[in-house]
């Protein structure tokens, strides 16, 4: 068993240990941004974030700032015990696609309703995923999709 001595966030800084469990839903006017195969997919201003103990944040999109066009409904679901069933979309833009590269809640758990319909998009399935203009690494493993910044603390394993 692996014990980690949590890193102390700087200025400006926050630490994934100093996220709730359950995780909190809060709005976001972060400038996020993403990018496939050439073409500017999501881009937005009103994003909500879940924040969950030891995880980088995730950014959920708006659907009214998504480029719906590119996004094709999956017959892939998840269940998030605290949000509820996932539904997911494969991102197809050009000749090149994605699979199951977004989420989205249609009916989340109570408490997390606020975020239905919004899209998570998995940073390391896209060419680029921006927050303020920062290109983000994505989370490690392939089941998480936070979004790991440099004012964002914390050993992140896969």
């Amino acid at each position: 068993m692996a014990w980690f001595e949590p890193v102390k966030p700087g200025p400006g800084q926050e630490s994934v240990w100093d996220y709730p469990r359950p995780p909190r839903l809060e709005d976001s006017t972060r400038h996020i941004q993403v990018s496939f195969n050439g073409e500017v997919i999501a881009d937005t201003t009103r994003a909500k974030r879940i924040l969950e103990t030891s995880h980088p944040p995730v950014y959920y999109i708006p659907p009214e700032d998504l480029r719906l066009e590119f996004f094709e409904k999956t017959r892939r679901q998840t269940y998030c015990e605290w949000k509820g069933q996932a539904a997911y979309y494969t991102i197809k833009v050009g000749g090149k696609t994605s699979p199951n590269a977004a989420w989205y809640y249609p009916n989340p758990s109570p408490g997390y309703e606020s975020l239905k319909n919004y899209v998570a998009i998995y940073p390391g399935r896209v060419e680029a995923a921006l927050v303020d203009g920062e290109q983000v690494e994505p989370q490690p493993g392939d089941f998480y999709g936070g979004w790991i910044t440099k004012d964002i603390i914390g050993p992140f394993k896969g």
